[in-house]
């Protein structure tokens, strides 16, 4: 058997607290790509997957990891811009551990292999990543590995059931012929790459 490919986070997380530094309070309430959140619930998505992801990691399963993403409309707390990034920070050293990758873990309520785990939460940091720097006006370069990685995970994900037509957030919007990695990435998350609020 195989060792699983470890990715390390860090350039990735770098990019999504960089963008978290670059939202404005007035943003808070404006519009995201994910149609039930504005950009107060994008962030405090941010910040439960982060500390989901990184207790997935560690094996320490319990409320974090127990807790499904559909259950209920996230928010940020009054701490948000001290408490995301610090989140992000814990979440991209639990991944650096082999161990994450390796293993069962349980991640949204859903028992699943360390590498698998590591595969989604790359997967969210790309795609939110860049809901976010679309809903507040920033400019997007995600890590080139994260970004691969991310693109070979939802390809897999829709070429695995194509008659359903389902992304991991929507069903896939087709892109143009020579588009770009991260635009074919979104498209097959279930977003248009030319959103605009």
């Amino acid at each position: 058997m195989s060792e699983p490919t470890i990715l390390d986070l860090g350039p990735q997380v770098r990019v999504v607290a960089g963008l978290v530094a670059g939202v404005r309070e007035e943003q808070l309430a404006d519009k995201t790509p994910c149609p039930a959140y504005a950009v107060r619930n994008l962030l405090g998505h941010l910040y439960g997957l982060s500390v989901a992801f990184r207790d997935a990691a560690r094996k320490d399963l319990g409320p974090t990891t127990d807790t499904s993403p559909g259950d209920h409309v996230p928010d940020v707390g009054e701490g948000w811009r001290s408490e995301l990034p610090r989140a992000l920070d814990e979440l991209a050293a639990a991944w650096r551990e082999p161990a994450a990758w390796s293993g069962m873990t349980r991640a949204g309520a859903v028992d699943l292999p360390g590498a698998v785990a590591g595969a989604v939460v790359v997967d969210e940091l790309v795609i939110h990543g860049w809901d976010l720097a679309r809903a507040t006006g920033q400019v997007y370069e995600p890590d080139e590995a994260a970004l691969r990685s991310a693109h070979g995970f939802l390809l897999a994900a829709a070429e695995e059931d194509p008659g359903r037509g389902a992304g991991a957030f929507g069903p896939v919007v087709p892109v143009a012929e020579g588009a770009s990695v991260l635009a074919r990435a979104v498209g097959l998350s279930g977003r248009d790459p030319g959103w605009t609020g």
